[in-house]
């Protein structure tokens, strides 16, 4: 529930925004990853925060997927759901559905949050801010070693224009209001492996929904996801997010496709410090 509060800013008395209560679902969308949905999981149960739930949507696994999640599914308030073979963002969309929070957070099932201490600044922020969407910073981390880390994704408050420059917010660090999924629509599970870039480009560029940025590292993800497999999988994926420009009604130039990886660069010079 909405609610003004007051608060003190540097000896200046002023509004903002306060929610009572606020319960956040995170959404996990899972095809046979066996090997690491234990690792996110154990991310999400470690926040500690008293009214999260974590949505599992197995999307047609094969292997022992099902029953890791079974494991914990009585202990803790977690849901497995199941669909067959609908594909990643289709299994994202059917869990934003079927959740109950105000917050909605995607984390995917090779990813897991950095520390324990994730969920409840990204609520504060939320509370502070009256923003409709959060993010914060990201590391690719070595897929066996998880304590290499191999980039370092440190984003940065929104300004209109940024995503043409080749910009957008780490999504696995991306929470967003649930009323706002219900009012400018979810994934477009037509956009293949950029549907979460159109996702963000939307409702940032075009819908121009409140943000605010928590410059903390919240999420680290196992390097090798679909749109970096190889060059041509980076190739399309910077194709397919110029698309989402056009059926947006975004102007954007076509040196975008080669704006897009180069802002990518500053991702490999790490910041000297990156415990958070």
């Amino acid at each position: 529930m909405l609610a003004f509060i007051y608060s003190k800013n540097h000896g200046i008395l002023c509004y903002t925004y306060g929610y009572k209560n606020m319960k956040i679902s995170i959404i996990t969308a899972t095809y046979n990853d066996a090997e690491t949905i234990e690792d996110t999981i154990k991310s999400v149960i470690g926040q500690g925060y008293p009214d999260l739930e974590h949505i599992i949507v197995n999307d047609g696994s094969m292997d022992n997927t099902p029953n890791i999640v079974r494991k914990y599914e009585g202990k803790y308030n977690i849901r497995l759901i199941s669909q067959e073979n609908g594909g990643m963002y289709s299994a994202m969309n059917k869990g934003i559905e079927s959740a109950s929070g105000d917050i909605i957070g995607i984390l995917n099932s090779d990813d897991f949050y950095a520390s324990n201490d994730v969920i409840n600044p990204v609520i504060e922020e939320f509370k502070k801010t009256g923003a409709d969407c959060v993010w914060g910073d990201l590391l690719f981390v070595d897929k066996e070693d998880t304590g290499r880390v191999l980039r370092d994704w440190k984003s940065s408050p929104y300004k209109e224009g940024n995503f043409k420059k080749g910009w957008h917010p780490p999504h696995p660090s991306f929470f967003v209001k649930k009323e706002i999924y219900e009012k400018y629509g979810l994934f477009r599970t037509d956009m293949s492996t950029w549907a979460d870039y159109e996702l963000m480009l939307r409702l940032l560029e075009r819908e121009k929904i409140r943000s605010s940025y928590i410059p903390k590292i919240l999420v680290k993800m196992r390097e090798g996801g679909d749109s970096n497999k190889s060059i041509w999988h980076m190739v399309k994926a910077n194709f397919g997010c110029y698309k989402a420009f056009k059926i947006n009604g975004l102007k954007v130039s076509p040196l975008f496709i080669i704006r897009k990886p180069l802002y990518k660069l500053s991702q490999w010079f790490k910041r000297g410090n990156i415990n958070n």
